[in-house]
């Protein structure tokens, strides 16, 4: 089913406007760290030295604030298991498995064209 963006505004009247939460939640799930933390979970449970190596580049603190932000949307499943040493590890929540099957197409066209397009500049 393809859905305009002007049919999305008329059916929820001021939805991605300038004070609408959407706008939030799409800083959250399209920021770089955001877009790649959330790729690399659709591969399944990771724990955090997993997921540094997976998002190269990314700093402690940066994924650290990422992954608490992800979870605090609902996104992402945080799992501390009461080991020593502690061990935790992060999973998608269905909520976060329902947004990646619709993003992931999008990074396959990344992946496909970012080089051509960079080319051009």
């Amino acid at each position: 089913m393809t859905v305009s963006f002007a049919q999305i505004k008329e059916s929820t009247p001021f939805v991605f406007d300038q004070n609408c939460g959407t706008r939030v939640i799409l800083d959250h799930i399209m920021s770089k760290w955001g877009v790649l933390v959330l790729s690399s979970l659709s591969d399944g449970t990771h724990r955090w030295g997993e997921l540094r190596r997976a998002v190269d580049g990314i700093s402690e603190k940066m994924l650290a604030s990422t992954l608490r932000t992800l979870a605090d949307d609902g996104l992402v499943h945080r799992e501390s298991l009461p080991t020593v040493p502690p061990h935790v590890e992060y999973s998608l929540t269905p909520l976060g498995r329902d947004l990646m099957e619709r993003m992931l197409p999008l990074m396959a066209w990344v992946a496909d064209h970012a080089d051509g397009m960079l080319d051009r500049a």
